[in-house]
């Protein structure tokens, strides 16, 4: 199967930051194989099995969402304004989820990621067979970890039962050409450091990424000071995690010395920068400024659907600009194109898969996004990569092709049915629901 896709302006995101204002592109199999710009277009010689014209669309690198919890749709405008939330709603509530319902949510979950351009996702929740198997139904590329936590949990009557789960589901899952298992544990205060110590002895019998929430809590920092004068990040860097590839999930209140250890690591510490939930929940605005000044390795994450609401990186890369240019008074920190970057190929350096894709290169993985500039947001355009970050929204998002697939034309999906995966979800969520509004009325 041989794809071109022409009449379109081609951001790369490659290191050059290249670009082709008026390009082609063709996809063979899952791969793309070339990629010019029109005036050397000859079609008689591609003799393309399928042609798509662009419209003078974007076309860029399906965008990587570095952390989020797509089995968490349910808890979505839950108490959004609520000051203790976790304790209050997420965890209580969490004994309801099934192994069904946390199927349906990822379906709806990976649906509106893949209507927004996103082609690969780190995740961390419970059931996560389950995510998986919705991973490869919807034919999705994905890092995914079982939940480690020192509580019972949906799926785990004994705590840190999340453990014995894990070793099954990499064992299953290792060596799938688009799901990629590692190890989850939910942080460092709610892991006992014996866990911890297993956790990363799993990591390199397994050679598995660990994902973590890490330096998020003023109260996960107040409890490492006390118990061992360390910050979390100093703490799992003596247990060996900075040692092993391990993506860290927002670090908001990382220390001078912890970026210092991160950048040592020469990439294989790596974080995950979640604009949306870490100001929704008021916890602060991580110094991605200095990790990447440093060399720290930063991609773009959307959180779970309770956390940042959305599951698209278009409002992720606006929240970006935005916060930070205003933390450091300064409007021309994080030109657009750096943050374009940060949702495509600093996402998949985040999660490991920069040889396979983040950027459109010939050799790659088909993983691609079209935006089309024909809506009344999206002119004029001087600046492509200022579209991108200011102006476009998730609606803009014409086709996408994950592995050299198209699983998005004419902003449907083709592979799934969005009305009957809602109808679905809606169906499992009822007893959800119920405790749910118990909750909220207390």
């Amino acid at each position: 199967m041989k794809t071109l896709i022409k009449n379109v302006h081609i951001l790369t995101m490659d290191e050059q930051f290249s670009e082709i204002k008026a390009g082609y592109l063709v996809i063979e199999e899952d791969t793309i194989v070339e990629l010019a710009p029109m005036t050397t277009l000859d079609e008689k010689q591609i003799a393309a099995n399928q042609v798509i014209d662009g419209q003078n669309g974007i076309l860029m690198p399906g965008m990587i969402n570095t952390h989020t919890h797509v089995g968490m749709i349910p808890f979505r405008s839950l108490g959004d304004d609520v000051p203790d939330r976790l304790r209050r709603f997420l965890f209580p509530l969490e004994q309801f989820m099934t192994k069904e319902l946390v199927g349906c949510s990822s379906d709806y979950a990976i649906a509106e990621m893949l209507l927004s351009g996103i082609t690969s996702f780190c995740d961390m929740y419970y059931f996560e067979d389950e995510i998986a198997k919705s991973c490869e139904k919807m034919s999705v590329r994905a890092l995914l970890g079982e939940t480690i936590i020192d509580m019972p949990t949906c799926d785990s009557p004994e705590p840190s039962g999340g453990l014995f789960y894990a070793e099954t589901f990499i064992r299953k899952w290792q060596g799938h050409p688009l799901i990629t298992p590692m190890l989850a544990p939910h942080a460092p205060n709610t892991n006992s450091p014996e866990v911890l110590a297993k956790i990363i002895e799993l990591s390199r019998r397994y050679q598995v990424p660990v994902t973590m929430h890490v330096a998020e809590m003023t109260y996960e920092m107040a409890e490492f000071e006390k118990a061992y004068q360390k910050t979390p990040i100093a703490f799992l860097e003596e247990l060996g995690y900075l040692s092993e590839p391990f993506i860290l999930a927002h670090c908001i209140l990382a220390t001078d010395e912890d970026l210092a250890s991160l950048a040592a690591t020469n990439g294989k510490a790596r974080v995950a920068h979640c604009i949306g939930a870490n100001t929704k929940s008021a916890k602060g605005v991580a110094p991605i400024k200095q990790m990447l000044d440093q060399g720290i390795i930063v991609g773009l994450g959307t959180d779970g659907p309770s956390s940042g609401n959305t599951l698209d990186l278009f409002t992720q890369m606006r929240m970006v600009s935005n916060f930070h240019k205003t933390a450091h008074q300064d409007r021309s920190l994080f030109p657009a194109k750096e943050i374009v970057y940060l949702a495509t190929m600093g996402g998949a350096k985040t999660l490991g898969l920069a040889e396979q894709v983040g950027s459109l290169e010939v050799g790659k993985k088909a993983d691609i996004a079209l935006i089309e500039t024909q809506s009344v947001n999206m002119f004029p355009i001087f600046d492509a990569y200022s579209a991108l970050v200011y102006s476009a929204n998730a609606s803009n998002v014409e086709a996408v092709w994950v592995n050299g697939q198209q699983l998005v034309a004419n902003k449907e999906l083709q592979q799934a049915n969005l009305k009957e995966i809602k109808e679905k979800l809606y169906q499992a969520m009822n007893t959800f629901v119920k405790e749910a509004k118990k909750r909220a009325a207390l």
